[in-house]
C-alpha cells in the first residue's frame, strides 16, 4: 500500500509526527509521503495519521 498527500495539505506535521516512516515535511512547509510502499511495520501509524489528519489530505493508493 502507499500514501499520498494532494494539495490540501496545510503543513499542520501531524502525519509526521505520529508516522514519520512514511510522512516527512518539505521545504515549502507541507508533508510528502514515501514513494514506495509503505513498511509493514509502519501500516498502522500509517492509517491513523491518515485518519487524524485535520485537512483529509492524506489518500490510500
Amino acid at each position: 500500500m502507499k500514501y499520498f498527500v494532494n494539495e490540501g495539505c496545510i503543513g499542520c506535521g501531524l502525519c509526521a509526527g505520529i508516522c514519520p516512516e512514511v510522512f516527512s515535511m518539505n521545504g515549502d512547509g507541507v508533508s510528502v509521503a514515501i514513494d514506495t510502499e509503505v513498511p509493514e511495520s509502519a501500516l498502522d501509524n500509517a492509517a491513523e495519521a491518515k485518519d487524524g489528519c485535520p485537512a483529509g489530505a492524506i489518500e490510500e493508493g
